[in-house]
């Protein structure tokens, strides 16, 4: 009786187990129609949307130009087997190459999935990871190389090179503190220094890193608590500073890779950005302490000027409408414009799509914080 009564038991975990898995695997939602299908370089554009931290809802989605769909959260279903999901907070997505690599800071891992499929390839562990960028088979990814913590004796950061091949961490490299995005200009890696986990003694440099050797050559002192960095045609780098949320206001540097020195100061803020076609694109939503309030600013830059010539990306109803801007894309054939709301930060946001002179084309719902963007070419 007691053997049966174990078998039975056992059944209806087993049952119970089945049912539960069934449960907490979510669908991929569809939304068509928002678009006419377009015929281009492009299959699409992949969003990963980063989640709350500490909730575990960094989520994956796609938009499909050649049928003009937007499919809402496909990792999960399309890799049905993998525990939690992506993780916590998704802070960065690339492709090179075949692979797609996402990088979930919190959950201190690379995800390396299909490019074309999103199936889930190999898990690359990495403490605090933050962003990636590639040359010659390798990926380079930053680290801060500790726990999620405020602290002024938070550890000096890191960037590993991986092998795309094996998906191996071969080399690693001491930098700044907390460092954040990188760029490549010849044969060396330029690394935005943050330190915010030092507050206030934050970091103000950009590490520049000989691939060769793998070992950093110097610093560049450019401003406090840097973010990201882009670079143009001629190899120059545009370099935004958060600044410290209280006197030093957020602001834009142009930095001269061959010299080292600072070029420019643009006196903007600016919290996102990307260069397309020669022009660089930006918004800021700028906090600060003392107000305990926001201030949104959107413009372009032609960097072959290096000069401002617009303070406006999208109309102006819509500058009031997206609440919380927090990623933006410009598709470099089309040159569409895509922006994100992350609202609250709690509640679903939206993914809102113009044309190149900024006017409304769609809007959908994205994920928890809808932020960061790839184009898939076919």
């Amino acid at each position: 009786m007691r053997k049966l009564n174990l078998i039975l038991n056992l059944f209806a975990l087993i049952f119970l187990m089945s049912c539960r898995t069934d449960d907490i695997i979510i669908r991929e939602e569809v939304v068509e129609g928002l678009a006419p299908p377009e015929n281009t370089a492009i299959k699409g554009f992949y969003l990963l949307n980063e989640g709350n931290m500490g909730t575990n809802k960094a989520t994956l989605d796609f938009f499909d130009y050649t049928t003009g769909t937007y499919h809402r959260n496909i990792y999960s279903e399309i890799n049905p087997e993998v525990v939690k999901e992506l993780g916590d907070v998704g802070n960065d997505i690339k492709i090179y190459g075949s692979k797609m690599y996402a990088v979930i800071n919190v959950s201190n891992k690379i995800e390396v999935l299909d490019a074309k499929t999103a199936k889930r390839i190999k898990t690359i562990q990495l403490q605090n990871c933050r962003y990636m960028t590639f040359k010659d088979g390798k990926a380079y990814a930053s680290s801060y190389a500790g726990p999620v913590v405020l602290t002024p004796d938070a550890p000096i950061g890191k960037v590993v090179e991986i092998d795309t091949l094996s998906l191996s961490i071969q080399r690693e490299v001491v930098v700044g503190y907390q460092p954040e995005e990188m760029q490549i200009v010849g044969n060396n890696l330029y690394v935005a220094n943050s330190g915010g986990y030092r507050f206030p003694n934050y970091d103000r440099t950009v590490s520049v890193v000989d691939l060769n050797t793998f070992t950093e050559t110097k610093k560049i002192d450019v401003a406090i608590n840097l973010h990201h960095i882009a670079k143009d045609n001629d190899g120059d780098l545009y370099v935004s500073s958060r600044g410290d949320y209280y006197n030093i206001p957020s602001s834009l540097f142009l930095v001269d890779s061959k010299t080292g020195t600072v070029k420019k100061d643009f006196g903007i803020a600016v919290s996102e950005m990307t260069i397309v076609n020669d022009k660089l694109y930006y918004y800021g939503n700028e906090f600060n302490y003392n107000t305990h309030a926001y201030t949104k600013s959107f413009g372009i830059i032609d960097v072959k000027t290096e000069q401002i010539i617009s303070n406006k990306i999208i109309d102006r109803e819509y500058v009031d409408a997206i609440k919380t801007p927090y990623g933006i894309a410009v598709n470099p054939i089309t040159e569409d414009i895509y922006m994100t709301d992350a609202r609250n930060y709690v509640s679903t946001g939206f993914v809102y799509c113009f044309d190149k002179n900024g006017k409304f084309k769609w809007k959908t719902e994205g994920g928890n914080i809808p932020a960061h963007f790839v184009f898939l070419y076919k």
